[in-house]
């Protein structure tokens, strides 16, 4: 199915991992930790001033982190004196004024997150909040109401800036997205009041004390990406977890009614990231050398000041012309590196060294190719034309560290040494383990997994005199149940037992 978009949710004890697929392929990843330690684009803090900067106009504030976030003087937004009474004013913060002005150390400060730490700079904060939804973002303490500038119709967009007007509060401002064209007045006014609540509710813990902390976070990523992407082109939104199946049902109906049937609970035997392959292709997608098609791949490299990708022919056999054959190869390149930003979510500079092509009209073709081919990307981006060295230079927007993942694994039998355990005997060795664990405990059903290979020998292959797998062996054997599940995370001889609860067993 053309155009088919499917999001793969992963819920695991200590994070959270979506995979959203464009025609099953691996499009954006993200991953969120289950503990909220750290800081993430849109949470709201009562932080507290803690040094002024005035040479760059700016302050590093606390706001829990490890790292002192940073607030420049023009974050702090012209209704930033409206904090203090929680009421509109007429003082408001001059555009050309100095910090040590408007804050003094041990201020407390209301501060949204805008960019999360990257490297070793803090989170940069701003005092203009927004809370966003799917049809509205909600400004406290703003008064103004502003519309989407692709909703074309000047009568719908009339319609619906007076339509918010006489529903918003007072001393609330309001941006009006896209997705709300077309929307009722009773959408509106729900998804509004929804905001209104959440932001109200965070005064109460203000009320209570002024330490430091989080006062909201906005969303998880999971509805963040429902919120901003979901449309008529998603087919389905897989969860295997049956709590945030339920989360997730519940929301999308607030969102966008009738579109709740999209979410489906996966109850496979396999792990969900598996059966959609999303494993495979993390793995073949984050390493440093990507491959492309016919054998040309990308070398993809992440300094601290940039991104770095080499597009190289490989072993692709030439054809008789050699221009048309290098214009094909950069065009297939720009199709992955497209992707590649999204998915790793590159921010900063990007400098791509495509293969030098003669002419012009290739260069300004594939200059072309590359603005069309990022036109999806929601990221603000600017892409430069290549110069007469082949290098295009894209800047791209930069809100939280690139997503690195480590393809490459350690062995867990040798731990890198090289050598391990002759593989003619691990069926030796795991026996060895059952046996202890069965003397030491009162279970009599066990979980094993083991890689695709390992658990296609203990199933396929024959026990002694010949009386069926080595599996079943095992089961007659010590009169137990062995379900064996296999993922193709594990490498090819690792192998660990959990009980029925689903623990690891070390012994």
């Amino acid at each position: 199915m053309p155009g088919e978009k499917d999001l793969i949710v992963d819920v695991q004890k200590d994070k959270v991992s979506v995979a959203l697929m464009e025609e099953h392929r691996l499009v954006e990843f993200n991953e969120e930790s289950c503990d909220r330690k750290s800081c993430s684009v849109g949470d709201v803090f009562l932080g507290r001033v803690k040094k002024l900067l005035p040479s760059l106009n700016a302050a590093f504030v606390d706001i829990g982190d490890e790292k002192e976030a940073f607030v420049h003087y023009l974050d702090l937004g012209v209704n930033f004196f409206a904090f203090d009474e929680f009421q509109k004013r007429e003082k408001t913060v001059e555009k050309d004024g100095h910090i040590e002005n408007i804050l003094t150390v041990g201020q407390p400060l209301i501060v949204q997150i805008s960019k999360e730490p990257i490297s070793t700079k803090g989170a940069r904060l701003t005092c203009e909040i927004s809370l966003a939804g799917r049809n509205i973002v909600l400004l406290p303490f703003a008064d103004k109401v502003s519309v989407s500038q692709k909703i074309k119709s000047r009568q719908e967009k009339r319609r619906l800036e007076l339509l918010v007007k006489n529903i918003l509060p007072k001393n609330y401002g309001a941006i009006i997205r896209t997705a709300a064209e077309g929307k009722s007045a009773s959408i509106l006014d729900n998804e509004l009041m929804t905001l209104v609540e959440k932001w109200e509710n965070s005064w109460k813990k203000i009320a209570k004390d002024k330490n430091v902390k989080l006062l909201f976070t906005e969303c998880s990523k999971v509805t963040a990406l429902l919120r901003d992407l979901l449309d008529e082109s998603f087919t389905n939104v897989y969860v295997a977890d049956p709590s945030e199946f339920e989360e997730l049902r519940d929301y999308i109906k607030l969102i966008a009614p009738g579109m709740e049937k999209i979410v489906k609970h996966y109850d496979g035997k396999q792990p969900i990231f598996d059966h959609f392959e999303v494993t495979r292709q993390i793995k073949s997608s984050f390493g440093k050398i990507v491959p492309i098609r016919q054998g040309a791949y990308l070398v993809i490299e992440h300094t601290e000041a940039l991104h770095v990708v080499d597009v190289n022919s490989g072993t692709r056999a030439k054809n008789k012309e050699q221009e048309q054959n290098t214009f094909d190869i950069n065009c297939n390149a720009a199709e992955e590196i497209a992707r590649q930003m999204r998915l790793r979510d590159m921010g900063g500079i990007v400098i791509v060294d495509f293969i030098d092509m003669a002419t012009s009209e290739h260069r300004n073709a594939l200059y072309k190719k590359m603005q069309e081919l990022m036109a999806e990307d929601r990221a603000r981006h600017n892409i430069l034309p290549l110069t007469k060295f082949g290098l295009m230079q894209i800047t791209r927007q930069r809100v939280r560290p690139a997503t690195e993942i480590n393809t490459s694994e350690v062995c867990p039998l040798c731990n890198g040494t090289g050598h391990i355990t002759s593989s003619i005997v691990i069926d030796e060795a795991i026996e060895r383990k059952l046996s202890t664990i069965i003397s030491s405990r009162p279970e009599k059903k066990w979980v094993l997994k083991v890689g695709p290979l390992l658990g296609a020998y203990l199933k396929r292959g024959k026990g002694l005199f010949n009386t069926g797998s080595i599996l079943s062996k095992w089961q007659r054997k010590y009169g137990c149940s062995i379900v064996l599940e296999e993922s193709s995370q594990f490498t090819v001889l690792q192998y660990e037992f959990y009980d029925g609860a689903g623990k690891r067993l070390d012994s």
